[in-house]
């Protein structure tokens, strides 16, 4: 006689885990200088998912001998739906009345989510996870959905058929998923790009580690096999190893970069392994992990998690595109976070508990008493829903607008290939034709003959991104004989790369021109490696980043500014203190320059040099 299933314990200290996950990517969307492994906070969503799904099912074939997949189906789409749909129709309302250049793709966006592949979707459309800055997506994070939604579909008949075919062997089971973990890894490890992470950030498969490390933990450590009495060598020891993983957990969120190649060779997974390890210390009814993890904020946070998560983007999008958030990054964020946790709180009461607890098969009687008059109250509801519904749904057939290339868009497109021709004759040992006579160069940066006479006989490598292409071509006609290397979009933890190449390659100049930040912070790490690869007798003009739209805006400026400090060859070039007070010298996303925003760029640049 098969014995009665214990009932089921909440662990509150998971809501913990949980809320220090969503605490992590919260920062890290809002701030990520702050803590630049906050996109961990992923792995332990999984392990989470991993572990519970696959504890209870493991259990319902035990009791039963069968798993009723359609019951399980049935309650984790009547979870995530509602608060799913929610979010896209909101957002796609907003995006049609207030932001329609976003309107690019969204039908593909809104299906893709719906049917819970949109991460398959980003791995050719979307751009980097990264790339904080060039027209982000308010739902790109919901690449996460699609991964767990996945594991959700296709692991109780994977599951079954192990069961199946190994029932004489059950053991077999746990190491097999085990194994299917490593081979993730080790997949994610062969299949990295440095330059387009997108195939294994996204990649179902190259991500299903921390969903079978916890589904492996799931198998050796069930609830419902744990006894609350240790031994006190036992607990201690669960003790120690819950009290060490929560600490290394959290030294990753402030030391682990998703940009570093390590993440992706290694890194995530031993991470992900040392959550295996704190989940198992946490759901031990014996050991003491649970009640640190446990309180009332946490548990709030807990079992918000998951409306925090998906409402989050959009409200950062959409506020950082309407506010200027690098002049106060800490003021502007915690706004956002308040609004982020509103928003969450209106949809954990309003949507997501009532509608998880829904019959769905009494609709019709609701919506008889919403017709008769019984259920006054149902039109306050239905009547903003169904204004939204309308917006969204016009949003979603109303035709993307062709893009049209800004005046700086266009400048920069054809500044860039103007460069690429320079620079090939710079390499040929060719010194590039500068139209205007010296008179005209003078009067237009204001400088005397002899200062533009001794610019045009400096040789200089200049390496940053977009803002750099964008003055590019004011730059090599004042200092013809400069090198130029801009890329739109380009990241900090890219110039070691670039800066190697140019070395190799013979183009990497005694004078070194470097204008990064603007997409991203700049950690300690990359710095280093920048320094490293220009040596000591190279001097290096640091441009100080102006991105007022941005929270890492300071913090950027911080690190040119100390390492200026540690290195006696750097030289800081104040471009955000010179323009911070001319709005005029800015195109309309306050970052890239107009025509005199590049002179004054330029001249700043060149009056620097001129000084050493």
């Amino acid at each position: 006689m098969q014995q009665p299933t214990k009932p089921r314990r909440h662990v509150t200290g998971v809501d913990g885990l949980r809320a220090l996950a969503v605490i992590a990517v919260i920062i890290y969307h809002l701030m990520p200088n702050v803590i630049p492994g906050g996109f961990l906070g992923v792995p332990i969503f999984l392990l989470i998912s991993g572990y519970f799904v696959t504890m209870q099912l493991t259990a319902e074939y035990d009791q039963t001998g069968k798993m009723n997949v359609l019951h399980f189906y049935h309650k984790r789409f009547k979870k995530l739906y509602p608060t799913l749909i929610a979010m896209l129709v909101a957002t796609s309302a907003y995006i049609g009345l207030f932001q329609k250049t976003l309107l690019k793709g969204i039908r593909e966006t809104v299906l893709t989510n719906l049917l819970w592949v949109y991460n398959w979707w980003e791995v050719d459309h979307g751009q980097s996870y990264f790339d904080r800055f060039n027209g982000e997506s308010p739902f790109t994070h919901l690449w996460t959905l699609g991964v767990e939604v996945q594991f959700y579909v296709l692991w109780p008949l994977i599951l079954w058929l192990l069961f199946i075919l190994l029932k004489r062997q059950r053991t077999w089971v746990k190491w097999i998923v085990l194994a299917l973990g490593i081979a993730s890894a080790v997949e994610m490890a062969i299949l990295y790009d440095p330059m387009n992470v997108n195939r294994v950030y996204y990649g179902t498969d190259t991500r299903a580690f921390s969903l079978m490390l916890g589904s492996f933990l799931g198998l050796i450590w069930p609830l419902r096999r744990l006894k609350a009495k240790l031994t006190s060598v036992a607990a201690g020891t669960l003790n120690v190893i819950g009290m060490a993983t929560l600490l290394i957990m959290i030294w990753g969120f402030f030391n682990l970069s998703g940009e570093a190649s390590a993440t992706y060779h290694g890194a995530m997974f031993a991470y992900s392994l040392v959550g295996m390890l704190l989940l198992g210390t946490v759901v031990h009814p014996g050991a003491v992990m649970n009640r640190v993890l446990t309180n009332p904020v946490f548990t709030w946070l807990g079992q918000r998690s998951y409306g925090i998560y998906v409402y989050q983007f959009p409200v950062m999008i959409f506020y950082e595109t309407a506010i200027k958030v690098g002049n106060a990054p800490i003021l502007h964020a915690v706004i956002q976070t308040a609004l982020i946790l509103g928003i969450s709180e209106l949809s954990y009461r309003w949507i997501e508990r009532p509608l998880a607890n829904y019959d769905w098969t009494t609709l019709p009687q609701t919506w008889q008493r919403l017709i008769s008059g019984q259920w006054n109250r149902g039109w306050l509801t239905i009547t903003p829903v169904a204004i939204m519904v309308i917006l969204a749904g016009w949003a979603l057939v109303e035709p993307a607008p062709k893009p049209v290339k800004s005046t700086t868009q266009a400048r920069i497109t054809k500044n860039a290939k103007e460069t690429a021709k320079r620079n090939k004759m710079i390499a040929e040992g060719k010194t590039p034709k500068v139209d205007i006579d010296s008179d005209d160069v003078e009067k237009k940066y204001n400088l005397t003959a002899s200062q533009v006479k001794q610019l045009q006989q400096m040789q200089v490598t200049a390496v940053g991104d977009s803002v750099m292409v964008d003055a590019s071509s004011d730059l090599q006609e004042l200092i013809p004989k400069a090198y130029i290397d801009g890329k739109v979009g380009r990241q900090a933890n890219e110039a070691p790369q670039v800066l190697q190449s140019l070395a190799n390659q013979g183009h990497l100049a005694n004078t070194v021109i470097l204008n990064l930040g603007t997409n991203g912070p700049i950690t300690d790490a990359t710095v280093e490696q920048i320094m490293e690869i220009v040596g000591k007798k190279r001097q290096v003009y640091w441009l100080t980043a102006h991105v007022p739209t941005r929270s890492w805006q300071d913090d950027v400026n911080n690190t040119i500014n100390a390492t200026a400090k540690k290195y006696k060859n750097v030289h800081v070039v104040d471009w955000h203190g010179l323009s911070d007070k001319h709005d005029d010298w800015f195109a309309y996303d306050h970052v890239h320059m107009e025509a005199n925003g590049n002179v004054q760029f330029t001249r700043l640049i060149a009056t620097q040099l001129l000084k050493k």
